[in-house]
């Protein structure tokens, strides 16, 4: 496969891609554009299910653990990260 690739994490607040974005990074690989954490207020895409709609592929998704006992309450990482891609090919010159 030639061209370049752009990733794309979104983190939902649970493990349905129908669910709301609530963090997200950017990262481009064709040079197009430099993403910063935080350059943006709103998300890409409302939720995942929005990505794939518009041709983002799903390549990586959390897998689910059960919490132990007491630890439904514990605040610490985003836990429902999707990763997505897509593979922009150069232009023809």
């Amino acid at each position: 496969m030639t061209g370049r690739q752009k990733v794309l994490i979104l983190f939902l607040t649970d493990s349905s891609l129908e669910s709301a974005v609530v963090a997200w990074a950017q990262y481009d690989g064709t040079g197009e554009r430099t993403h910063m954490s935080g350059d943006a207020d709103e998300p890409p895409y409302a939720t995942g299910l929005d990505a794939l709609l518009d041709g983002w592929r799903l390549f990586q998704f959390a897998p689910l653990r059960p919490e132990p006992p007491g630890g439904e309450f514990t605040t610490s990482y985003l836990k429902y990260e999707f990763a997505f891609e897509k593979w922009i090919e150069p232009e023809a010159g």
